[in-house]
């Protein structure tokens, strides 16, 4: 499952901080950051809950970027 998330990032840097953060996190498949249109598409390991992930890479991209936000 794909799903697609506002983010708020200041520079392309740091959203690619932001895509190998949300990559490493258990129950993703795939993370995909666009720092032009803002937005993170999100595929789901099979079986995964999306909302407990999405919270898990919330705090994954807070580490590597704190002024990061994803709007779940």
């Amino acid at each position: 499952m794909k799903k697609q998330y506002k983010i708020e990032v200041d520079c392309a840097n740091c959203a690619n901080k932001m895509e190998e953060a949300a990559k490493k996190t258990a129950g993703v498949q795939n993370a995909v950051v666009n720092f032009m249109t803002q937005k993170m598409t999100v595929e789901f390991a099979e079986g995964a809950d999306a909302a407990e992930v999405m919270k898990r890479v919330l705090q994954s991209c807070k580490k590597v970027e704190e002024d990061c936000e994803i709007y779940l």
